[in-house]
């Protein structure tokens, strides 16, 4: 039996909830603690420089609470994750876009990828899709509103389906989900893409590397 332990898990608003929630379901005998920047939501709209002066202090303050780390946002992940653990010494797990699945799965050559602005100019971003998806034409539609449309409980069906058709017209058999907001519209958008296009989100492989990190610890 497993030693509980205390895994944080954080975003910049509600997206990263549906992590901890599954983390929750999966290895109950932990305890959670989940913390989010409401207050500066969205942040995949600001620059390297403002989301280092906004997350810092908050990873340096749960990292003095917890044994792990969960950063459950695709944004800071891909602009700060390795400044962070520069300056933390709690493992760190982070969520980022998932290229390298999506280029071994399609059968199309073709894949989406649903992400802020941020993490779509992001030289980790750039990285990825040149590690693995040389050869695959990678579509990234405009999802520049969603976290705000989802943090206001304002979900624009039309627009949602408007992208999402559009990428699966042009060819693309897997849809990315890069940001942890987008869990939240998961199913709508599997209506959309239903008979056309696979959704891959990162909570399962984030899990497998967290019991890994946490059988370390032990």
């Amino acid at each position: 039996m497993e030693k509980p332990r205390k895994i944080g898990v954080f975003d910049s608003g509600v997206g990263g909830e549906s992590v901890a929630k599954a983390i929750k379901k999966q290895l109950p005998e932990h305890d959670i603690i989940y913390v989010s920047d409401n207050k500066n939501v969205p942040y995949g709209s600001k620059t390297q420089a403002e989301l280092k002066k906004l997350v810092m202090p908050i990873m340096q303050t749960l990292s003095r609470h917890v044994d792990v780390i969960v950063i459950a946002c695709n944004t800071v992940s891909t602009l700060l994750v390795k400044e962070i653990r520069q300056e933390i010494s709690t493992p760190i797990i982070a969520l980022e876009p998932m290229v390298k699945p999506a280029a071994e799965q399609t059968k199309s050559g073709v894949v989406a990828v649903c992400a802020t602005p941020a993490t779509l100019g992001s030289e980790r971003y750039q990285w990825l899709k040149q590690a693995y998806a040389k050869g695959v034409e990678v579509l990234e539609p405009d999802c520049s509103n969603w976290s705000q449309m989802i943090e206001a409980n304002s979900i624009q069906k039309e627009h949602i389906h408007e992208q999402i058709t559009t990428v699966c017209e042009k060819g693309a058999d897997v849809i990315v989900l890069g940001c942890t907001h987008y869990h939240w519209i998961e199913n709508i958008i599997n209506e959309e893409a239903a008979g056309r296009a696979i959704v891959l989100q990162p909570e399962q492989p984030a899990i497998k590397q967290l019991n890994r990190v946490l059988a370390q610890l032990d």
